[in-house]
């Protein structure tokens, strides 16, 4: 399964290809002090830039993509 991504310097949706995925989540402490996180899959495009998309939990749970 592909997961599409859109490309900021070529302006188009690219589709990554599963072998190239990797899951990755960003935490961080809030100024009220709650732990906030964000789930995300980070691609690589065939002339090696990165690309990221943020998703939801069950997306990201659903995935099957090492852990960056």
């Amino acid at each position: 399964m592909a997961v599409s991504f859109y490309d900021v310097k070529a302006k188009a949706m690219v589709e990554v290809p599963d072998n190239k995925l990797k899951k990755t989540k960003y935490e961080r402490t809030t100024k009220s002090g709650s732990l906030q996180v964000r789930y995300a899959l980070r691609g690589e495009t065939s002339d090696g830039r990165k690309l990221t998309k943020f998703v939801n939990k069950q997306t990201w749970d659903s995935t099957n993509a090492p852990m960056e």
